[in-house]
């Protein structure tokens, strides 16, 4: 049973998700920016939220895809799974080893969550204004 999902989302949500992303992505790059680490470990965390951002994005869309029917294979669902668990993982792992204060753990930590859940939700608002005819549209082609 294939089920219509057209609805589409208010300002106000539109408006709280990009809020939410661009909070939790300048708390956390500030964060950075501010520690007292070296620079690798700097771009292992920056890095960390990418892969992580890109994973939680990837397996929206793919759900998003199987749920409105169109074809997404087994192997590719799972390797979404797969990195934004090693993601979180790999999070988990970094700020159990590192030498930060346990108020910083959790800072890392819980804005990293945020900025996962948000670009979630951007992108489901992406794929809802899309189908409801109002978000992004493809250039018309050339005559």
């Amino acid at each position: 049973m294939q089920q219509q999902m057209n609805a589409r989302p208010s300002v106000a949500f539109v408006g709280a998700s990009w809020g939410a992303m661009l909070i939790g992505m300048l708390a956390y790059l500030v964060g950075l920016w501010n520690a007292q680490m070296q620079l690798n470990e700097k771009g292992y965390y920056l890095t960390l939220l990418l892969y992580g951002c890109f994973a939680a994005v990837s397996l929206q869309k793919t759900v998003r895809d199987r749920a409105e029917g169109l074809p997404v294979t087994g192997m590719y669902v799972g390797l979404c799974w797969m990195s934004l668990a090693a993601a979180v993982l790999l999070l988990t792992v970094g700020l159990w080893n590192a030498s930060l204060l346990l108020s910083e753990k959790g800072f890392y930590a819980m804005s990293f969550v945020l900025v996962l859940f948000a670009i979630v939700a951007v992108q489901k608002n992406v794929r809802d204004l899309a189908a409801a005819g109002n978000g992004l549209r493809e250039a018309p082609e050339a005559s």
